[in-house]
């Protein structure tokens, strides 16, 4: 039982930080696709639920210490993101945060956006199981590149 905890301990961390981790070590264990995808997503939108319930605060702080420090408010990366988010809302945030952003990025840009909860939680989990779907059935199909 224990290594098995230790496989569904891996592929839930993994995706915490880095959604792609998440599918790519489940398919390499030889964990089933419904799994796969229920750590994925799952390791997903707790990232998701902690970094947007910290968030607000977490928002206050850093404008706080740019002010401070008299920082720029805008760099390119973030005209950038203002430029998706324009032209795609949180939907365009959320469908490219699991294969650019990573969950913690994901979340924190729509947060700092002013996006309320529900809608991140909303937009999250649909990018999640998606791109669960999409990156575990890839992962299956061409898994045998890897082992060899």
């Amino acid at each position: 039982m224990l290594p098995h905890a230790f496989k569904y301990a891996s592929v839930f961390l993994l995706s915490m930080v880095k959604f792609l981790g998440g599918p790519l070590a489940g398919v390499s264990m030889g964990l089933p696709f419904a799994l796969t995808l229920l750590l994925t997503v799952a390791g997903m939108m707790t990232t998701v639920v902690i970094i947007s319930g910290v968030g607000r605060v977490w928002v206050r702080h850093k404008q706080q210490q740019r002010r401070l420090r008299r920082a720029p408010i805008f760099s390119t990366r973030s005209r950038n993101i203002i430029k998706v988010f324009r032209r795609f809302g949180m939907g365009g945030i959320a469908f490219l945060t699991p294969v650019l952003l990573s969950p913690i990025g994901g979340t924190v840009i729509a947060t700092l956006l002013g996006v309320p909860r529900g809608r991140i939680l909303l937009h999250m989990l649909w990018s999640a199981v998606f791109w669960g779907g999409v990156l575990t059935l890839a992962s299956i199909k061409f898994g045998h590149l890897i082992h060899h």
